[in-house]
């Protein structure tokens, strides 16, 4: 198997509230209104939104309805940038249960959980490269 991810799909309650929640965020998709399933692409990657009873049954597990052990990460460029995605997110309806803040580890981040309750971890990371098109390396 080669070390790659290709797509991240969300399982969610209401899929229109999810689908209108991302696009607050300025996320563009060409689904169609009444498509079952949205995607977003995401970078070199391609993050989707699907009904989570659907996506529970796909992948042959049992949905226990709480947090799966997964957190999302969103990287930018500067500390400032950190403070006004988790401002954008909060206006479009995520919750913050960690404000923006210096880290152990030398950089910049905070949380915001969308309405579904995944976290997203917004990071200014000074020890990784940032390219042009989003993309992150080590």
């Amino acid at each position: 198997m080669e070390q790659r991810l290709s797509l991240v799909t969300l399982g969610v309650r209401d899929l229109a509230r999810a689908r209108a929640f991302y696009e607050a965020l300025g996320w563009k998709t060409n689904a169609a209104p009444d498509d079952d399933v949205v995607f977003f692409q995401a970078g070199r990657m391609v993050f989707a939104l699907w009904g989570r009873t659907q996506l529970a049954e796909d992948s042959g597990v049992e949905d226990a309805g709480g947090w799966g052990g997964v957190t999302l990460a969103h990287n930018v460029r500067s500390p400032a940038e950190v403070d006004a995605v988790l401002a954008e997110a909060e206006a479009a309806g995520a919750t913050i249960p960690r404000r923006p803040a210096e880290t152990f580890w030398g950089g910049y981040s905070g949380v915001f959980v969308d309405p579904d309750g995944h976290p997203w971890e917004v990071a200014h990371n000074p020890h990784w490269m940032l390219s042009e098109d989003g993309s992150v390396s080590l």
